[in-house]
């Protein structure tokens, strides 16, 4: 466990540079995405991401010498997040990431960073622990019912539209739009048992999206209410 009161990063100054790069870091990277930009300017974000990258170096060596237990820590969800910061940055000078645009998005891995300095996002990050059993039962039961509703729109679906509603996981595209009420059109029933069976599913949807807020909104105060305490 990182020994925090001993740590330099975690004092107010140190603190907000760091925020300050990490949301630096996410505009560099939007800038990035822009064809035909400036020499100048790409110049200046190229030596701008080195000086980001060498603070968090700075930053992830220093947690791990400060640390109790540095192999714990290394291995902890903040020492990964630390870590995935800058190993894009490095791995660039061995390889070619232009091929391997993943490793490039490994960047937005910083926005984590964000969790250490932010009250309201570690009660969001001890909020999801304490519910972590009833959303994996929740996502278990919502697998199903997207199964469920699959069969069902095929059942319907499938005479009438044996070009669209082909099999069973071209039903599932349309379950998932459905059951998420975001209904994109590109898939839809003409029968009248298809139409009846898709204001239930999306009425079940409706329920669906419900459920996971309350579950999280009652940890929140939860834990909200423990602090005061």
């Amino acid at each position: 466990m990182n020994n925090k009161q001993d740590c330099f990063w975690d004092k107010p100054g140190p603190s907000w540079l760091i925020i300050a790069l990490i949301l630096y870091s996410v505009l560099s990277f939007s800038l990035e995405t822009i064809p035909d930009l400036p020499s100048a300017l790409v110049t200046f974000l190229h030596y701008s991401e080195f000086v980001v990258v060498l603070v968090f170096t700075l930053e992830y060596a220093t947690r791990v010498y400060k640390a109790k237990h540095p192999l714990r820590f290394v291995f902890s969800f903040y020492g990964i997040i630390d870590l995935l910061a800058i190993l894009p940055f490095y791995l660039m000078l061995a390889i070619d990431l232009r091929a391997l645009r993943l490793f490039r998005l490994l960047r937005l891995a910083r926005l984590l960073k964000l969790t250490r300095y932010s009250n309201a996002i570690r009660r969001f990050s001890q909020a999801l622990y304490s519910v972590k059993e009833e959303l994996v039962i929740f996502s278990f039961a919502s697998l199903v019912i997207l199964f469920l509703a699959s069969v069902g729109i095929y059942h319907f679906e499938h005479a009438a539209q044996p070009e669209v509603f082909t099999t069973l996981f071209d039903c599932m595209w349309w379950a998932a739009a459905t059951l998420t009420t975001v209904g994109y059109g590109d898939i839809y029933p003409v029968t009248v048992g298809g139409k009846l069976f898709t204001f239930l599913v999306l009425m079940l949807g409706l329920g669906m999206i419900a459920v996971p807020t309350g579950i999280i909104a009652t940890a929140l105060s939860t834990v909200r209410q423990s602090e005061k305490n």
